[in-house]
């Protein structure tokens, strides 16, 4: 065999991973924009014999492309696992739907039976989940176990589609006679707020098998929480529960502790960020007195949880054999109390169970360190926590977690933006002036300087960046050309003598300036002043050329199009 054909050979086989029954192209970074450009994959799909797993991570899909992958699917039986998260950057959000019918159709034809089904890190928003909701409810997934939807944008909408769909999934397998027992549930990062959570809520009970659910950074507050832990009664299985950075204040912990005295088989109780609380934390402990025999972890990290509360907890886990870690990090102990923490669990001979205690905020002294819930109808109707004093005066945040776009435009970084958590878009529409277009600008670039290929950071900045531009075109007097003017002025693309300074061109900028011409934000004429400021040669793109040409080649087909 020819040295090239034996290369051949190996870089195909490197692709495709053909060991049981998976077809993998993960990370490949393909642009499958048309059928042609999707022909080597459909052929390895057709030819493939026996096929149980796609892998199609990593890479971008568009509509007619996912025809034809589809079509090559349609006689696929045996799939049972699809694996086909970050799989549609850069594509606009009215195509998405559409790529997704066209995927869940072929398995609806081919009488796929799926056991686990990733869609993750696809901003598809709640027309997104209308595109899978067929799938869903379709035979196909009467066999699903596993269903990952982390960081898709779904929102209320997105979540209340996706509840009645999996109702539906188990009203439809119980007629037939082969029950919906789905065991893993993802849906971080998703904007599902109360109604989105408690509408997931009531699914949940209906299904009752599950075993891990995580859904972490939903701005979920304590309605939402309390609806979760109510069907979390009715999942006797259930072994681990993230809903980390969330906000459960005390009534929402208590409910929780409440659910958790009956389930015997929870290992992992992630609560971290989540505000519990000091009676909270208590609750939680009694909870762990009366239940949870072989739980392994457990993270109740900065709640505002102070010293008393915290040994109250330390002591609660004495019996606990199977316990691995308990992290109490960035609560409101002390020094002293720090110190005492460590020695009651050396006393317990585990204290190489606790985690470190070094974000500790300090003893709280805001004189209110125990609320007696009289805020809580405020926390009803804003999700916050309330700040206010009994005589009225309002006191500082009790801590230095307190969310504010200030502090990341001081210092713009990934971590920064990420910390904001699920927050950030409503902060985005609370705190920058968007009147001012050259505040505007400079919260674009700000946004846009920290943006990185890893999935999770550019799903935040490119949601801020929506947040922003939306905030900003909702308003009719909006001057979208003095926008762009000062976005060309401060990138050094176009000058005038009037002292703005310049700042280094990143990949980020345009990578969100191709985002947002996409998104249909800006009108043709302003798009085609874009374009011929991009097309010149400018020494600004040195650093980033292969985004710029992105930027340009995207900004010719819009105009196109118009």
């Amino acid at each position: 065999m020819a040295s090239d054909d034996i290369a051949q050979l190996a870089e195909s086989l490197a692709r495709t991973q053909v060991g049981d029954g998976e077809l993998s192209y993960k990370g490949q970074g393909l642009k499958l924009d048309t059928a042609q450009s999707a022909q080597e994959l459909v052929q390895d799909i057709k030819e493939f014999q026996g096929l149980r797993a796609l892998r199609l991570e990593g890479n971008t899909v568009g509509v007619e492309a996912a025809h034809a992958i589809a079509g090559a699917l349609e006689t696929k039986n045996q799939l049972q696992c699809c694996y086909w998260s970050d799989m549609f950057t850069g594509r606009l959000r009215s195509e998405i739907p559409a790529a997704l019918m066209s995927l869940g159709t072929a398995l609806m034809t081919a009488g796929a039976r799926l056991v686990e089904l990733d869609l993750s890190d696809n901003a598809f928003g709640p027309d997104g989940v209308r595109g899978i909701e067929a799938l869903l409810k379709s035979t196909a997934c009467h066999t699903l176990r596993e269903l990952r939807l982390n960081n898709c944008g779904m929102g209320i909408g997105g979540g209340k589609i996706l509840a009645a769909a999996l109702t539906e999934c188990h009203r439809q397998s119980k007629l037939v006679g082969s029950l919906f027992q789905l065991k893993v549930f993802v849906a971080g990062r998703n904007r599902l707020e109360n109604e989105g959570a408690t509408a997931l809520a009531q699914a949940f009970k209906i299904i009752g098998t599950l075993e891990e659910i995580h859904m972490p950074q939903n701005g979920i507050n304590h309605p939402g929480v309390s609806a979760l832990a109510s069907a979390m009664r009715h999942n006797p299985q259930l072994r681990v529960l993230n809903l980390n950075d969330n906000t459960f204040t005390k009534k929402g912990a208590i409910a929780m502790a409440q659910a958790l005295k009956h389930l015997r088989n929870v290992q992992v109780i992630n609560f971290g960020d989540c505000l519990v609380r000091s009676q909270g934390a208590v609750a939680i402990a009694g909870a762990l007195r009366e239940g949870l025999p072989i739980l392994k972890e457990l993270n109740l990290s900065f709640g505002e949880i102070t010293e008393d509360a915290a040994l109250v907890v330390a002591r609660a886990v004495q019996d606990k054999a199977q316990l691995e870690k308990l992290d109490l990090n960035g609560n409101c102990l002390g020094e002293d109390g720090c110190i005492a923490l460590k020695e009651a669990m050396e006393t317990m001979n585990m204290g190489d169970m606790l985690g470190s205690l070094s974000d500790d905020e300090g003893e709280d002294d805001s004189g209110d360190s125990e609320e007696d819930d009289s805020g809580d109808s405020e926390e009803e109707e804003t999700g916050e926590p309330d700040e206010t004093e009994e005589n009225g005066v309002p006191s500082p945040p009790s801590s230095p977690r307190t969310l504010d776009m200030a502090s990341f435009f001081s210092a713009p970084s990934p971590d920064r933006l990420l910390n904001l958590g699920a927050k950030r878009t409503q902060l985005i529409e609370q705190q920058v002036d968007v009147s001012d277009t050259s505040k505007t600008a400079v919260a674009f670039l700000k946004i846009s300087s920290v943006y990185q290929e890893e999935p999770e950071v550019r799903r935040a900045v490119l949601e801020s960046i929506d947040a922003l531009l939306k905030n900003a075109f909702a308003s009719s007097s909006f001057e979208t050309y003095s926008f762009i003017s000062t976005l060309m002025v401060m990138l050094g693309l176009h000058k005038i003598e009037d002292g703005t300074k310049s700042v280094p061109v990143v990949p980020g900028h345009l990578v969100a300036l191709e985002h947002a011409v996409r998104q249909d934000y800006f009108p043709q004429e302003h798009m085609s002043m874009l374009e011929a400021l991009v097309s010149r040669h400018s020494q600004a793109f040195e650093s980033c050329a292969s985004a710029r040409n992105n930027l340009h080649t995207t900004l010719q087909r819009r105009i196109s199009q118009q």
